[in-house]
């Protein structure tokens, strides 16, 4: 299937509803710290719900450690820096979306690794700062996994 990475993600409910998420479309996901708050906190476990158990769920001390173990993956940065559209690319099994902090996105230094036409956008109406993580997981997720006539899966 897909790879869900989240770099540094701070608040545990958003975490929480992507795990529920890819218990359900089969993607895993990959934590990449430091986290803001610890794995058992009540409201991540709470927005998991009981799904916790039926998804793969990866940790990574840091971005480098994740890279590596994804060198083979292609990885799309999914950004409001991004100038390609999220619908654009022809994802395939394997790929890796990689979403940022809620509070300060990525780094430079990551989006250094990335090339720019990997550099996903989600339109928003003008003005708009960006959207709430696990809702753009959701739909970049969804529209990989469309592409692929929703077939395979765990």
């Amino acid at each position: 299937m897909f790879n869900i990475a989240l770099y540094q993600p701070q608040i545990p409910p958003n975490t929480g509803n992507i795990i529920r998420l890819v218990a359900n479309n089969g993607c895993h996901l990959h934590l990449i710290g430091p986290l803001g708050f610890n794995l058992d906190e009540k409201p991540l476990r709470r927005a998991g719900l009981d799904y916790h158990d039926l998804t793969n769920v990866y940790n990574y001390n840091s971005y480098d450690e994740f890279a590596k173990k994804m060198s083979k993956n292609r990885i799309f940065a999914i950004t409001t820096r991004g100038k390609t559209n999220y619908t654009t690319p022809t994802f395939q099994q394997g790929d890796t979306f990689l979403f940022g902090s809620e509070t300060t996105g990525l780094p430079d230094s990551v989006f250094n690794q990335i090339e720019q036409n990997r550099w996903l956008r989600i339109p928003m109406l003008k003005n708009n700062r960006s959207m709430n993580l696990s809702n753009t997981v959701a739909i970049v997720s969804y529209e990989a996994w469309r592409q692929q006539s929703f077939m395979f899966g765990n």
